[in-house]
């Protein structure tokens, strides 16, 4: 049995090779590809948060920053509407390729009748350590 289980392996091994798909190549520019994921330095990090606070909170321009799924869930849990409750959360989404070169989730937050209404709020969870305090335009926090 084993002189039969050898030689099927080493040929069952030679035809998945064979058989694999060719790599599609990412429409992206390679020198995109190659600095996606490589961070900041600590400089460069300050230049970009400096630049962003010319934006309001919340934006594409300055996302929230914040440390993971557990760092944005606890943010949105200290926001408040204008009248002090609690605004109602929706799914994420992907909101594509924030101002510090990282993915950003675009979050639906919607208050009702109270202001500032129905907002979308772009997060950055890439930021870890970071806990933002500062609320958004038109909410406080708690």
């Amino acid at each position: 049995m084993r002189k039969f289980v050898v030689p099927f392996a080493a040929a069952l091994l030679a035809a998945s090779a064979q058989a694999a798909p060719p790599r599609e190549e990412s429409p992206a520019p390679r020198d995109v590809l190659e600095d996606f994921g490589a961070g900041n330095s600590d400089d460069q990090l300050a230049q970009a948060i400096a630049a962003a606070n010319a934006f309001p909170l919340g934006t594409i321009d300055n996302p929230i920053r914040v440390e993971g799924p557990e760092g944005r869930q606890a943010y949105l849990a200290r926001l408040r509407c204008a009248d002090g409750s609690m605004p109602k959360i929706g799914p994420e989404a992907s909101g594509g390729v924030g101002t510090y070169g990282t993915i950003v989730d675009s979050v639906p937050v919607d208050c009702g009748s109270a202001a500032p209404g129905q907002v979308a709020l772009v997060m950055d969870l890439y930021h870890a350590e970071n806990v933002e305090t500062r609320p958004p335009p038109g909410f406080t926090a708690k």
